[in-house]
Formats: structure tokens, sequence, C-alpha cells
């Protein structure tokens, strides 16, 4: 099948309390190719294994595997690069990123994900959170256990125990990239975003924004953009939004912020336990008066 056209546009900004910013991004609309990634280690050459990923996931992406082992070798691949480099020199000691890829190919989207960058679905008037926060405060969050605005302003919301960089890593391990798969339909949008953003806006802002798409990919990045610089930037921030060829603005509809799909529902299991002890009650009743009306006719 033909692949769709994407419309897509970024923006990166320091923030304003940072000197350096090491957030790195790369569009490949053509091949279907959207990465951001965010530098770990601050004075650690952060902005170095952020650049080294981009360059290193660049070529490697490229070799001729399926498409979920195209996407770990080239996380791997740069992971190690920047292990390597590391230890080249004594300032460079602990550098490394956390990252979002996503490989979209023939309708559907292969997603690689290491770290707290995070990628969301926009589609039929809902966002959804599709990567989980390999983070304590991102954990909590994903399990119900935290609210989103708890989880932003909880204090260890900078901590990661996913990175890529810190160590030599091999493509089959399952506790280092987060691997999701899932389809795309052209009347969808994709968000991919660093910390910087989702620490300072919630999802249901994000939602406002992204629903006066109008056409200009590269707007509504900015727009985000700008908006967690309202907020306080306090973190580098970046956005990457790409638009199906069907996807509109929805107006004065807003789009729904949900809950990740891996996170504990707790609402609506309650909600079904009340639903059947209330069926377990109208089926009491009834007995009782078919009962009642038995024993009155023999009586």
């Amino acid at each position: 099948m033909p692949e769709m056209v994407l419309n897509s546009g970024a923006a990166t900004d320091t923030g304003r309390l940072r000197e350096l910013n090491e957030d790195r991004y790369w569009i490949d609309p053509g091949r279907g190719i959207f990465l951001v990634v965010d530098g770990v280690g601050g004075e650690a050459a952060g902005d170095l294994a952020a650049q080294t990923a981009v360059d290193v996931i660049q070529e490697a992406i490229a070799e001729p595997l399926a498409r979920e082992a195209r996407v770990r070798h080239a996380i791997v691949t740069a992971n190690n690069r920047i292990f390597q480099l590391a230890q080249q020199q004594p300032e460079w000691e602990g550098m490394a990123c956390v990252l979002t890829l996503a490989l979209v190919e023939e309708g559907w989207i292969t997603i690689g994900h290491v770290g707290d960058s995070r990628f969301y679905m926009i589609c039929d008037g809902t966002i959804s959170k599709l990567t989980s926060d390999h983070s304590p405060a991102g954990e909590c969050e994903d399990r119900g256990e935290l609210s989103e605005k708890e989880a932003m302003l909880h204090p260890r919301r900078h901590e990661v125990f996913r990175e890529v960089g810190g160590r030599m890593r091999s493509a089959d391990e399952k506790e280092f990239i987060e691997i999701r798969r899932c389809p795309f339909r052209p009347d969808a949008a994709i968000l991919l975003c660093s910390d910087g953003l989702t620490d300072q806006v919630t999802s249901a802002e994000i939602a406002g924004i992204i629903g006066r798409y109008t056409g200009d990919c590269e707007r509504i990045a900015r727009e985000l953009v700008n908006e967690a610089n309202r907020a306080g930037g306090k973190d580098n921030v970046t956005a990457l939004f790409v638009a199906g060829p069907e996807f509109r603005g929805i107006g004065e509809s807003p789009i729904r912020a949900t809950r990740p799909r891996f996170a504990k529902t707790r609402g609506p299991i309650r909600r079904r336990l009340l639903a059947g002890r209330g069926r377990f009650l109208i089926y009491g009743l009834f007995l009782g008066m078919l009962l009642w009306a038995v024993l009155r006719s023999q009586g």
C-alpha cells in the first residue's frame, strides 16, 4: 500500500532557566522516522550524548531489518556508542540521554522508548500517552497512584531508571527498550516531546493547543514550547508534532485526555462492582416476589 503523506514540524528551546539546550530532534517524513532526545548529565556532556544519539540513529535505522528489530538496533547502537565515548574523556563520564523514536510505515507506528520523554496519540477526539515513564514519579502516575498534577510537582520527577548510554547493552534486553506498536490512521496525529513540556503543561492543555491545528505542524510545536516557557520554562523543551493527511483541528469540541492504557483504572472496576450488586438486588427482589406469590396461591 502507498505510504500516506505526513505533515510534520518541531520546535525546541533552552527554556527560561537553563543556559544550554541538551534536547535534540530529528525528522525524516519521507521515511516516516521521528525522534526526540533529551540529554542527561548536565556538565557531563548531556548535549553530546543527545547529538550522538541522533547521529547514530540516523545511520543505524537504515539497516535492512524488520521494523521492531530496526528500532532496537538503532537505539542499542546509539547506547553503546555513547558509552564508548564516555570512556574517552573524564569530563564525559556519566553522560547519557533519554529518547523516543517512532517509525511510521504502511499504516503502523513502531515506537522505541527509553526514559521519560513521551509519545502521545491524538485520534477520535482523545489524546492518549502510549509510552510509560521510566521514572519513580512517572511510574506512580501511570499506576494511578498520583494525579498528573501531583506527578508534575513530585520532588523525584527528574529521576529516571532507564537511560541510553549508561552502560553497554544488547538489543534483546527486555528491561531496556520499551517497544510499542499501533495502527496510525490518516485522521490521527502524534506528538513526541521531552519532559520539559510535560513537567509544565498538562495533557488537557496540550490537547487544547493541538485542537487549534489548521495544517501547520510547526506552529503547533512552537505553541507547545511557548506554553511550557509561559508556565515556568524550568527545563529545555522540545515538541515534535506529526499529522496524518486527514487530521483536522477540532474547533469547539475539545480533545479529551485519557489515562495511559497500561495504567490501572480503578474507577471502572468500582463501577462494575456496583453494577453487579445492583443486579443482585433486582434478582433477589424478583425471586422474593415470586416466592410470595407461590405461597399465597397455596394458602
